[in-house]
C-alpha cells in the first residue's frame, strides 16, 4: 500500500512539473518569436543598394529601423538634418530613430550618395 501511493505521489509530482515546464516554456516563446507583421511595421531594409521601401510613411513618435542586408557598408544620413545620422552599418546591422515632427524626411547614403529614401511624418 505504501509503495503504491508513493508512487501515485511521485507520478502527480512529475507530471506538474512538467505540465509547469512546458507552459513556462511555450509562453517564453511566444515573447521571444515577435509576430512578422510586428518585425516589418516601419523598418527600410538597406539591399542591392537601395532602401526599401524607398518612401515610408510613419505616424510621429514611431520608431523607424534600418537593417543592412548588403555585404558593403551603409549609412543613414538626414538631408535637413532632421535626425541624428547612423555610424556606418556592416551587414546585418541595425539603425532606429523616432519620427519627429510631421513633414517629408529625406534622407541618403553618405557612402553611396545615389541611394536615397524619403519618410512622411504624418500627426
Amino acid at each position: 500500500m505504501y509503495t503504491s501511493i508513493s508512487r501515485n505521489k511521485t507520478v502527480r509530482i512529475l507530471f506538474a512539473i512538467s505540465s509547469l515546464f512546458l507552459s513556462n516554456f511555450t509562453l517564453g516563446q511566444s515573447e521571444k518569436e515577435p509576430s512578422a507583421e510586428g518585425t516589418k511595421k516601419n523598418q527600410i531594409v538597406i539591399k542591392d543598394f537601395h532602401f526599401a521601401p524607398q518612401t515610408l510613411t510613419v505616424k510621429s513618435g514611431e520608431k523607424i529601423t534600418w537593417i543592412n542586408r548588403d555585404e558593403e557598408p551603409h549609412t543613414v544620413v538626414s538631408v535637413e538634418k532632421q535626425f541624428k545620422k547612423s555610424a556606418p552599418l556592416d551587414t546585418d546591422q541595425e539603425f532606429t530613430t523616432i519620427a519627429g515632427a510631421p513633414g517629408t524626411y529625406s534622407y541618403f547614403c553618405s557612402v553611396h550618395p545615389k541611394m536615397t529614401g524619403t519618410i512622411v511624418v504624418e500627426k
